[in-house]
């Protein structure tokens, strides 16, 4: 029997792994923070033996009330991730699996690869009016992309898109490569009406050192990247740095950032109400792209989220706050859930990668009821 996490967005601690029955293993930080909730490992053992995990240490995780309720992900040939029933008591997440091979796969959510960033980008560029874009350069030398989807010119709008500033937020980077696909389908209404009108900007994955360091929450340096768009740097955040500078080059009218989130189980969004301008104008825009939403999708709802910010309140440092307050535009950040969304569960995948990618898709048939009003 062997457990390894040495791998793309690998991550585990093995703490004992003699007997099947008692497997026990603990999630390693993120580099240089405290940090921890992502995990992804692989089982090599015997087929169709019992097989008893326990992952230990939760309460100190990241966000603790994640694990009540939540469900551990598995694949056998990592293209399809199932639920397997997991209980959570006194700090250890527990879950009893029979593998039907000698090599199975867990994760916190089903991962999204950096081989499948890459080539989402590739195939993206190869498609018509769509542009890859190189802006820079992360901390371990990997490429900040961004792919242009439209013909820019000053009347039409500018759209921008960023996902998964949490690198373990994969589902956010699902709903992106939903998103593209349809966006870049060439016989999709849709699509032909939000290209008459947009340019679109995608940033399909903020955080690539995160993603394949395996963390949770931080780039490199062990920086919540979210938490920089105040005052971002090259020496450390080096990721916002160079895409709040395109978007001041661009303009921007409209801005998605696209998260998960560990403990409330729906998608939902959170806007800017919280902002020093924000006003009759900006809560219309807003009220009117979660309407289409609510209309588009019943994967989406609008009880369950966080708190409103009061007026004045809002934490500047946070990308969609900063991005409304900063170009006076909409902007919102939207969350998945890594459990499932309660008003349509279910019991076999959860919310998935699949949901997710739909979701992406869905999202743009709501931008097409705002684009005329945004400016």
């Amino acid at each position: 029997m062997k457990i390894t996490s040495n791998f793309d967005s690998g991550n585990i601690k093995v703490i004992e792994a003699v007997d099947p029955l008692n497997i026990q293993l603990e999630i390693n930080k993120d580099n240089q923070s405290d940090f921890f909730q992502w995990f992804h490992f692989r089982l090599e053992t015997t087929a169709f033996q019992n097989h008893k995990l326990h992952i230990n240490n939760l309460e100190n995780s990241a966000y603790p009330d994640g694990w009540e309720g939540y469900h551990a992900v598995a694949s056998y040939d990592r293209q399809t991730w199932f639920r397997v029933p997991s209980e959570y008591a006194n700090g250890t997440l527990s879950f009893e699996v029979e593998p039907e091979c000698s090599s199975m796969y867990f994760a916190y959510f089903a991962p999204y690869s950096y081989d499948r960033h890459l080539d989402l980008l590739a195939w993206a560029q190869s498609q018509h009016a769509c542009e890859l874009e190189t802006l820079g350069e992360t901390l371990d030398g990997r490429d900040m992309s961004v792919l242009r989807v439209g013909i820019p010119s000053s009347e039409k709008k500018k759209i921008w898109i960023t996902a998964r500033q949490h690198p373990g937020e994969t589902m956010a980077e699902w709903y992106v490569e939903g998103l593209l696909h349809k966006l870049l389908d060439d016989e999709d209404p849709h699509a032909a009406a939000l290209l008459s009108k947009a340019v679109f900007y995608i940033v399909p994955n903020m955080n690539p050192d995160g993603s394949v360091r395996g963390h949770l929450r931080t780039n490199a340096k062990g920086v919540n990247l979210n938490r920089e768009w105040q005052t971002p740097s090259m020496e450390n955040s080096p990721e916002v740095f160079l895409v709040l500078n395109k978007m001041r080059e661009t303009g921007l009218d409209m801005h998605l950032d696209i998260h998960g989130d560990e403990a409330i189980p729906f998608n939902f969004v959170a806007g800017s109400e919280g902002i020093p301008g924000y006003d009759d104008r900006l809560k219309e825009l807003e009220d009117s792209f979660k309407a289409a939403l609510l209309t588009v999708t019943p994967e989406f709802q609008d009880e369950h989220g966080y708190p409103k910010d009061e007026p004045g309140q809002a934490n500047l440092t946070v990308g969609s706050s900063a991005v409304a307050h900063e170009f006076n535009a909409l902007a919102y950040t939207v969350e998945m859930p890594f459990k499932d969304n309660d008003d349509l569960p279910d019991p076999d995948y959860g919310w998935s990668d699949r949901r997710s990618y739909q979701f992406g898709q869905d999202t743009l048939a709501a931008i097409v009821n705002v684009v005329d009003k945004l400016r």
